[in-house]
């Protein structure tokens, strides 16, 4: 077990995106928490583009405490960008990832860090119970249950980024090189020691969702498509049993022509073939479009990599030169 220091420095990476009515509690709670842990601990904000006053209120408060980093971003680059960019400058013994949202209690990182100096190397946040809207529940249970079904690594059901990570696995995380990121995923992936912690999430302390159905989609398909290639065996499997379907389809009218008699009797005599040229045509149509999209999907990403580009861009940071050598 690797040693830990008798008076660490934890990094808390805190995303934020249009949360400047959230901010205030956030500092307030934050900061009341902290007083109570051991060592010292600096606080790593990236602002993801904000459209509001949040940037602003992020460097009245680097000024006012120097264990206050921040950065901003040069326009929105997504979630998993901002706390991947949190993991990159923090300078920790150990990084928590937590949301401005204040949806997962500052309170609760205490309990972190014990287990952390305990000896896990990464302890991740379980949620009991999450007040968010029924729809929302219901589609992060099924994403959840359907992840684990395809994935080869074991992904745990209900945890999200809410996590503490000893610097060792920082480390990995930041030699990763890809860019559609699905960071609770990598986190499992990289193995160590792995302990979950059992939390009630609770509800958005102020403001409105910024996490809207379309980006919770996104990081959805990110996950599935990063960690597994099952889609593309069910577009495999889709296709030999329409070709299956075919060859019956086939058989069956070939019967038909030569047994009339016998299929008129019992109510299936061959008819005009219009409509089943119409179903036969729409039907594999459509499994041929699926399984486009299906390779669209992983040739999409693979076209993001191959490009290259930095996957977030810092247009202003709240650190000084010598901070930042």
């Amino acid at each position: 077990m690797r040693h830990r220091p008798d008076k660490p420095l934890i990094s808390i990476i805190v995303p934020c995106y249009n949360e400047e009515e959230s901010l205030p509690l956030l500092i307030e709670r934050l900061s009341a928490a902290a007083a109570t842990w051991p060592g010292t601990y600096e606080v790593v904000c990236v602002d993801d583009g904000s459209r509001d006053r949040t940037w602003e209120l992020l460097q009245v408060q680097a000024k006012a405490d120097r264990r206050w980093r921040c950065f901003s971003f040069s326009r929105n680059f997504g979630h998993q960008a901002a706390v991947s960019a949190g993991l990159k400058h923090c300078r920790g013994d150990a990084a928590i990832v937590i949301d401005a949202d204040l949806q997962d209690p500052p309170e609760v990182l205490a309990q972190f860090i014990r287990e952390w100096l305990a000896g896990f190397d990464v302890v991740f946040g379980v949620r009991e119970s999450r007040r968010d809207t029924w729809h929302k529940r219901f589609f992060a249970w099924i994403f959840y249950r359907t992840l684990e079904r395809l994935v080869t690594v074991h992904i745990p059901t209900d945890a999200g980024d809410f996590a503490l990570m000893d610097r060792k696995v920082i480390d990995v995380m930041n030699q990763l090189p890809e860019r559609s990121r699905y960071l609770r995923g990598l986190r499992a992936w990289s193995g160590f020691r792995q302990k979950p912690l059992v939390f009630r999430r609770d509800a958005r302390a102020a403001g409105v969702p910024q996490y809207t159905f379309k980006k919770s989609l996104k990081l959805a398909l990110d996950g599935i498509f990063s960690f597994s290639a099952a889609p593309l065996r069910f577009a495999s499997y889709l296709g030999f049993a329409m070709s299956g379907f075919a060859l019956f389809l086939t058989v069956f009218t070939f019967l038909q022509k030569v047994f009339h008699e016998f299929f008129e009797r019992i109510g299936l005599g061959p008819g005009p073939g219009f409509a089943t040229i119409v179903i036969a045509v729409t039907l594999l149509g459509g499994v041929q479009l699926i399984c486009l999209g299906i390779l669209g999907e992983y040739l999409g990403r693979i076209y993001d990599e191959v490009k290259g580009r930095p996957a977030w861009i810092i247009s202003e940071s709240t650190d000084s030169d010598e901070d930042r050598s």
